[in-house]
């Protein structure tokens, strides 16, 4: 398996960039664009023009279906980036957050397009507190002072049809197992455990504070959870903000829980520490049962464990409870 990052964008994957880096705005928000094969993404590229983001990225397929130059050519304001392979989800968000400099970027998908939260300007204003809020929160977390309100916020997601989806994410426990529970948006600031498909409005100091995604986890659904999990054990926070709403016009992605090993390395990094006073560990006692339940050879899972051990020591102070405090937040709200 391969080694579990330890700092943001460890691992880049060789990709070719078409398009200026020039910042079109000075707003200080960037629209990161997640192509989806098959959808045209001139009418959406103008809309995003007209909203003033400061950058656009546009990440690709490794064999788009179009004339890239011709596109370029067309809207010089977009930046296109081309892996030389396929590349997951984290991948592609991770590498297109290491291509602005804008304090917070925008991930939507190609057949998106928002109906709702304003100029890039506008979004800034409503995602911006003021400076009590921030004396407050910096205190809290023992952070320097930020602008800025949580990692993620999460936008309402509606279909060809204006009818609200479930992309909300809730965490819960069935007979020891951890679980997840799709919930409409209903109130401002309800938590999400991740950002559904990606999506949503990041910090990207946070965000590469954080690590970024695990690019080493293939499964999506694994590395979602992996990130909203090691988001929220690490103190930080993914929210709706109803005034943000996008409409979707194609098939929202289906997610596969297998119990594999993504699963494993999620479990390792984020269900089985113990978090005590101040920092977290994850203890030996955990291996046995880890080893049972693996299928692997008893020096493959010790290779497994030990590194995931490691990581967990390398970041032990990040910790501001255990996955149980996680989940508890969901059950104390409902």
């Amino acid at each position: 398996m391969n080694t579990i990052p330890t700092i943001f964008n460890e691992k880049i994957s060789p990709y070719t960039a078409v398009g200026s880096k020039e910042r079109n705005a000075s707003s200080g928000i960037s629209a990161i664009i997640l192509n989806r094969p098959g959808h045209s993404q001139r009418s959406l590229f103008q809309e995003l023009e007209k909203t003033g983001f400061d950058n656009i990225i546009s990440i690709e397929s490794c064999a788009p279906h179009y004339d890239i130059e011709e596109l370029s050519g067309r809207f010089p304001f977009i930046r296109f980036i081309l892996p030389e392979k396929e590349i997951n989800l984290g991948q592609q968000i991770n590498l297109a957050a290491s291509e602005i400099e804008s304090p917070l970027f925008f991930v939507l998908r190609s057949d998106m397009k928002i109906i709702a939260g304003g100029t890039a300007k506008r979004m800034i204003e409503r995602l911006s507190i003021d400076n009590d809020e921030i004396d407050d929160i910096s205190l809290q977390k023992n952070e320097k002072k930020t602008g800025l309100k949580r990692l993620c916020t999460v936008p309402v997601i509606m279909n060809s049809n204006y009818e609200i989806l479930p992309t909300l994410i809730a965490p819960m426990t069935y007979r020891k197992k951890i679980k997840t529970a799709f919930c409409e948006p209903n109130n401002e600031d309800d938590l999400s455990l991740y950002p559904f498909d990606g999506i949503g409005i990041y910090d990207r100091q946070r965000f590469i504070n954080t690590g970024g995604f695990d690019i080493t986890i293939k499964n999506t659904h694994w590395q979602l959870m992996d990130f909203g999990f090691r988001s929220h054990l690490w103190g930080e926070e993914i929210a709706l903000n109803l005034h943000f709403k996008l409409s979707c016009d194609g098939e929202t992605n289906s997610e596969s829980y297998t119990i594999e090993n993504c699963y494993r390395r999620f479990y390792l990094k984020n269900l089985a520490p113990v978090f005590r006073n101040d920092y977290a560990h994850l203890p030996l006692y955990r291996f046995p049962a880890f080893f049972n339940k693996s299928g692997e050879s008893f020096f493959s899972a010790w290779k497994e464990f030990k590194e995931s051990r490691n990581w967990v020591t390398k970041n032990k102070y990040r910790w501001r409870g255990g996955a149980h405090d996680v989940i508890s937040r969901w059950n104390t709200e409902s």
